[in-house]
């Protein structure tokens, strides 16, 4: 799944190509995404202009004149400009038709994708749409830190990596970027989020951050569905330290990486250097 790096890389991807521009039409080819795609959709968006492109957890708002495109990946799916001229491929659901004879073009080979309408900007959606109202701060932004970790955390009995997973914690801290993150910060994964101290939340904050700008910066995860808006994979895989090295050794210690099943998710850890 296109975690907050691959959609942050899309982003700034297609950003550049859309801004200001003006919608000719919106092509529908397959409506049945994860919400489908509602009829009235076409008519709502035709004419208006983009007037910006941002991103909240791992969902594009795409802002128009009156109202907001919000589109999530699914499990698969991708994001292109390319020519209105360019044959659809096979999974190519839907055309944003331009005015200047380019197309954003929605590919999602399991259709668990999303592209809706909301009449609400995209400040208010963030704060009001039921897709997007309960998500808790970004990992980037300036309301997360290790004190608000640590706050989070106090009373609750989960394991730590289950806890900065949570949507309604922290958004973005997918299952590759958790088990980074932990292990930067010497945690162990299963460690209870209640016991953790406010300094070494601190740190985990620290690594957290690191981790996804490090991943935006080479270009996302690669993962077997994912490739760049060039159609390039992602290079962050290549410096993972612990992600699926069960029995490797260690880059800091030697030790061999174990691997446990932590809130129906794989868990790659080293027992000497995180506890």
């Amino acid at each position: 799944m296109p975690e907050l790096p691959e959609v942050e890389t899309t982003l700034r991807g297609i950003r550049p190509h859309l801004e200001g521009e003006r919608v000719q039409r919106l092509q529908v080819r397959e409506p049945r995404l994860r919400v489908p795609i509602a009829p009235e959709t076409a008519d709502l968006v035709e004419g208006q202009r983009i007037r910006a492109l941002s991103r909240r957890s791992k969902y594009i708002l795409i802002g128009l004149e009156r109202g907001t495109l919000i589109v999530h990946l699914g499990m698969s799916g991708s994001l292109r400009v390319v020519p209105t001229s360019s044959p659809p491929r096979r999974h190519d659901h839907l055309d944003l038709v331009l005015t200047d004879q380019r197309c954003l073009r929605f590919h999602d080979p399991r259709r668990f994708g999303i592209f809706l309408w909301t009449p609400e900007p995209p400040e208010i959606a963030e704060r009001q749409h039921p897709l997007l109202s309960h998500l808790g701060p970004e990992p980037l932004g300036e309301r997360f830190d290790g004190d608000y970790l640590y706050g989070a955390s106090r009373g609750r009995r989960v394991a730590i990596k289950s806890f900065i997973m949570d949507a309604s914690v922290v958004v973005g801290v997918g299952n590759i970027y958790a088990n980074e993150s932990l292990f930067l910060a010497g945690i162990h994964p299963a460690r209870l989020c209640g016991r953790v101290g406010r300094e070494r939340y601190r740190r985990l904050a620290g690594t957290i951050r690191r981790v996804l700008a490090d991943s935006i910066t080479q270009g996302g995860t690669t993962l077997r569905d994912f490739v760049q808006e060039d159609g390039q994979p992602g290079y962050f895989a290549q410096s993972l330290r612990v992600y699926g090295r069960e029995g490797e050794a260690c880059k800091q210690c030697g030790e061999p990486i174990r691997q446990r099943r932590i809130g129906q998710r794989s868990s790659f850890y080293c027992p000497r250097c995180q506890h």
